[in-house]
């Protein structure tokens, strides 16, 4: 390996090697890295330390501290920098600067063949970062001469050590990188220095049209041989990779990996082919697709002999690579629900099949969302958390994210709580109005400019000197007794502001109904829908003609009772699956009252900043880490579709991800634009929260409405390879599709998708083993 992480454990600087390029390119835009650079380029240099750091000149220590070492990688990182001559004028010397950093990317990518040029990136400041191959005869600083006079520029004399680190840029800075440069150092010596023929060195070169560089694979690496092994290190030198993941021991994580999906069994000689393999593709994930570093995390159960069990790893590492594992997800959020007890039990396979809602993160929460809950009685800080995304997203305006089929999207947010009666509904409310506080303050004046124009109206009748209605009447909070012409009015003067209103009963919105009796059904579609615009025209000279684009927001309750009745002739005409639920726990007769804290001057000083953020908000706003989570959420839901065969969690899943997607995105502007880890993991909860709901609620009547004998479905889909036997017949597919009410003649095809995903493989004799899921199987 040639390029190393460093981190900090227990004030140690340690070093651990880069698995590939997509790890590189996720850790230089992870964190607050975009960020900081930007702060940096604006000035603030001392947030230089904070950028990630990477060594590309020397090997780790045997514990994988970087002082001390003093075994040199095959690469050399070398800093170019300019120093602009004395005496200059400030303008003559930022000339100076900008012709010769102008010149560096086309200067060394001229030579990048006889330098063997791995990676070139802009540095934080004023200079270049570029790694190249090492020339083996020559010493660190040899190199960094020979390489300062192929290409006429001075290399940084103070950075001449081998446990030199650089301060990495974002992957928007990158000029060039070839993944090579993720690879040991036989690969490097493979390769003749003046390029040569690959195929006869045992190494060919595969060129990848979406990026900049190629990747030289030799015949060791590709038949997964140890890396270790290839660079003839010996077992006293091998790299010792991290033993915890996020602070949890990966001996943890085994043990409870085999508690969720095996009933606590370890693999025996029957089973530990099949179940090792399976161990290896789901942990690939959290082990940066290192070979190494599942050799070090996964033991030999049961005498597995060393050689087979590292060929059930290669195998794993070769296997198709998807979305993150359904089974580990499990296994890490087990770890937040037993903080306070530990959990040895078998985890339900779906959110949607527990009698109780899935539990909010109890651990870190976004800075906003913490907040916000932060006044709020236990019982009711998941709907809290829930609610407060309408009246967030209404103080956007002009801003727009791209999902992930490329589409634009405004953050169309709606809400609603639905709970028993006496639950304590109101808890949404006091959230909702200090968020609201800056906008009802703007609202009461324009209202006031509006009173005082109809005031003057009424005064003068039919006389021509009649003032016109005054313009900048932007009124965002309109009252929960409104009439279309109302509501279209205050959507066209909004300038493209979000309106909102806050129904304490839902079925308010039924004065919206019209003659058809939907029309409020369709105006909750039109309002997700990007771009859909709201209105009427009317001939009239006093009547509202207007077409706005439905910019609409809301919160509203109402009991589980009258919500499946408000939506019941509507279950399958897209309402539901556009609106984000919530409920709250029913507690035991006699239960103690909640008691709420305080919601007041300190609570809305530090919420000022989150507001703020969010209304100096403007444009299409790009955040890479949502986009990426919301394909890994797609992809979990459609793993536990496929699993479940429920069409009605697959139909209510596609908007559920984009309001969870949307969520994160309103987080992330309202924390400056800046990412969080604790927000993919409030998101997801949050998608789980809300797919919850709509199938308690709404599942079993909607498989009733698509059921052509009216059949009244149960509230979960379930798993159904999980009632299948290890090894099990088309008959037992038939039999179980039957039982759970589905269609028997689709059984086929069910299976046919499982074998695709390698869930299951058809025997010599017609039967199917499972092959990636094993007795009791976790899922969505």
């Amino acid at each position: 390996m040639s390029c190393f992480f460093i981190y900090v454990d227990r004030g140690v600087k340690m070093m651990r090697p880069v698995s590939g390029r997509e790890e590189y390119l996720r850790l230089r835009d992870g964190g607050e890295q975009v960020q900081n650079l930007k702060r940096i380029r604006s000035g603030e240099v001392g947030l230089k330390a904070a950028l990630v750091q990477m060594n590309y000149s020397c090997l780790p220590n045997a514990d994988g501290t970087l002082k001390g070492s003093r075994t040199a990688s095959c690469s050399v990182g070398m800093d170019v920098d300019f120093k602009a001559p004395d005496g200059l004028a400030a303008e003559q010397r930022q000339a100076w600067l900008a012709e010769r950093m102008a010149a560096v990317p086309e200067l060394v990518m001229a030579k990048r063949e006889e330098l063997g040029l791995l990676m070139l990136e802009r540095s934080a400041t004023k200079g270049y970062h570029l790694v190249f191959r090492r020339r083996p005869e020559l010493s660190q600083e040899e190199n960094l001469k020979w390489a300062s006079e192929l290409l006429g520029v001075k290399y940084d004399a103070q950075a001449k050590d081998i446990t030199r680190v650089f301060f990495t840029t974002t992957a928007a800075e990158l000029i060039y990188l070839d993944d090579e440069l993720f690879l040991c150092s036989g690969a490097f010596a493979m390769r003749p220095q003046g390029g040569g023929d690959l195929q006869s060195q045992g190494a060919e070169r595969i060129t990848n049209p979406d990026t900049r560089g190629s990747r030289i694979i030799n015949s060791a690496e590709r038949c997964g041989v140890n890396s270790a092994e290839r660079c003839g290190v010996n077992s006293a030198e091998r790299c010792e990779y991290p033993k915890e993941y996020h602070g949890i021991p990966f001996t943890d994580i085994l043990k409870r990996y085999w508690q969720l999906n095996n009933a606590g069994f370890e693999p025996v000689e029957g089973d530990r082919d099949t179940l090792t393999f399976q161990l290896a593709s789901d942990l690939r994930h959290i082990c940066g697709r290192s070979f190494e570093w599942l050799d070090q995390v996964i033991p030999c159960y049961n005498g597995f002999p060393l050689e087979e069990k590292r060929q059930k790893i290669r195998n794993a590492l070769q296997s198709k690579y998807e979305g993150f594992p359904l089974r580990l997800r499990n296994v890490l959020d087990s770890f937040h629900v037993t903080e306070k007890t530990e959990q040895t039990a078998e985890q339900p396979s779906n959110p949607c099949q527990k009698d109780t809602s899935p539990e909010m993160p109890p651990k870190k929460l976004p800075a906003l969302i913490k907040l916000l809950t932060s006044r709020t009685p236990d019982i009711y800080k998941a709907a809290v958390a829930h609610a407060v995304f309408p009246p967030l997203a209404t103080h956007l305006c002009d801003v727009r994210f791209r999902y992930t089929d490329n589409v634009e999207h405004e953050a169309t947010l709606m809400n609603c709580l639905m709970a028993g009666t006496g639950s304590g509904k109101g808890c949404i409310d006091e959230p909702i109005r200090h968020i609201m506080a800056d906008i009802k303050r703007r609202d009461t004046e324009n209202l006031r400019r509006e009173a005082e124009w109809k005031k003057d109206c009424q005064k003068k009748g039919a006389n021509k000197d009649k003032q016109v209605r005054p313009e900048g009447l932007v009124i965002q909070m309109i009252d929960p007794d409104m009439t279309k012409p109302a509501l279209v009015t205050r959507m066209d003067e909004a300038e493209g502001h979000f309106v909102y209103v806050k129904l304490n009963e839902l079925d308010l919105f039924e004065q919206l109904r019209g003659q058809t009796g939907k029309q409020h059904f369709q105006l909750m579609c039109l309002a997700f829908d990007p771009g859909a615009e709201y209105g009427q025209t009317r001939i009239g000279t006093q009547s509202v003609t207007a077409r706005p684009v439905c910019r609409f927001n809301w919160n509203a309750c109402t009991t589980v009772q009258k919500g499946r009745r408000f939506f019941s002739r509507v279950l399958t005409d897209g309402p539901l699956s556009r609106i984000n639920f919530c409920t709250i726990p029913e507690t035991e007769i006699g239960a103690e009252q909640p008691v709420y804290g305080q919601y007041d001057a300190d609570f809305d000083e530090q919420l000022k900043p989150y507001i703020d953020n969010l209304v100096a908000a403007r444009g299409l706003v790009e955040c890479p880490q949502a986009t990426r989570l919301a394909k890994k959420l797609q992809q979990e839901c459609a793993e536990f579709a496929r699993l479940s065969q429920s069409e009605t969690y697959w139909n209510l899943s596609h908007r559920a991800c984009v309001i969870a997607w949307l969520k994160a995105c309103v987080l992330y502007v309202a924390n400056g634009q800046r990412w969080e880890r604790s927000i993919e993991d409030f998101v997801r909860w949050s998608l789980e929260y809300d797919l919850w709901c709509k199938m308690q609620f709404f599942g079993a009547d909607i498989d009733a409405v698509n059921s052509e004998a009216g059949r009244v479905g149960r509230r979960g889909p379930r798993n159904l390879l999980e009632l299948l036997s290890d090894v099990f017949t088309m008959d037992d597919a038939r039999r179980v599709r039957r039982q759970q009410g589905l269609d028997t003649a689709r059984a086929g095809n069910m299976v046919s998708t499982w074998k695709k995903r390698n869930y299951v493989v058809q025997m010599a004799d017609g039967s199917f083993q499972k092959l990636r899921f094993k007795g009791s199987e976790s899922g969505k």
